[in-house]
Formats: structure tokens, sequence, C-alpha cells
């Protein structure tokens, strides 16, 4: 096994067991990820804030464990997930009636094939949607690289996509 694959193979079995340990609480989660190769960023990037499986920490880092689900279904949600990747968030923002304040790092640094993998990581292995709904593509994180926004004005961008003010 050359070294390149033994790597997979490691990050693909550590998503699974730490996607595993969250069946204990959702009946529903996979046994492997369907999304394994936006695994290995996410645990490396986004899980000392979110933690491994997704529920975040409180006043810290909100769960990821519902809303991307609801995100990827209409073209402004989808357009969220992306923004939220590349430029961050920052504010208040309150996340299945709890509330955060903080301050979520840009990943622009990424590209954008790992970006879209990280991102069907979150909404389909985490947060669980539907197989029905489309994965992101590379394609749709380029498209939204040019914006050029802040971490404000993604926070705002999020209140407008659930119809909620930006406090």
């Amino acid at each position: 096994m050359t070294q390149g694959r033994r790597r997979v193979a490691v990050v693909v079995l550590a998503a699974a067991g730490v996607l595993s340990g969250a069946a204990a609480n959702a009946d529903d989660a996979p046994a492997a990820p369907r999304f394994a190769e936006g695994a290995q960023t996410f645990l490396a990037n986004c899980a000392v804030c979110h933690r491994a499986t997704g529920v975040g920490q409180p006043g810290l880092a909100p769960p990821l464990t519902s809303y991307p689900a609801r995100y990827i279904a209409t073209a402004e949600g989808r357009r969220q997930l992306v923004l939220t990747a590349l430029y961050g968030m920052f504010g208040e923002i309150t996340v299945d009636e709890r509330h955060f304040n903080f301050k979520m790092p840009d990943f622009s640094r990424f590209d954008d094939a790992t970006l879209a993998a990280v991102l069907n990581f979150v909404v389909f292995d985490i947060s669980h949607a539907a197989a029905t709904e489309a994965p992101l593509q590379p394609e749709d994180v380029a498209r939204e690289r040019s914006a050029g926004l802040s971490g404000e004005a993604v926070r705002r961008h999020r209140a407008e996509v659930l119809g909620a003010p930006a406090s």
C-alpha cells in the first residue's frame, strides 16, 4: 500500500469511527462517511471548534448537525454554505435556540475542490441532508470566490436566508 493510500485509509477509518460514535446518539448516522474526502480537512481544521461530530461547543462554535441540511435545499442556502467556508462569519447568531457570538475564520486558502468536499461532508455526513439533494461542486465555490465578503456580511446573508433579523 502506498503512503498516499495508507493516509486515505487512515482518514476514512478515523471518520468512520467519529461518525459511528455519533451513531449512538442518532440511529440514521452512516457507518462510514459518504464524503470521506472532506473528512480529513474537516477533522484537521474545523473539528477543533465544531468537534469531530459537528455538535459544536457551547458559547464557542455552533453545531453543524441541522442547519447545513436545511441550507443545501435552496440556492441561497447553498450559497451561504460556500460563503461561510470562504469568508468565515463574525457576530451573534442563534442555532437550535442557543446563542453564539463568535469569529469563524475564513478558509479561502483551500482550493475549490477541497472546500466543496468539506462542505459535502458537513451537509451529508454530519447534518444528514437527504441523499436526493445535489452535492456542492467545486464550480459552486469558484463562483463565490470573487465576492470578497467580510465575515460580518456573511452573517447578514445568513439572517436573510433564514428570514431572521441580523442582530
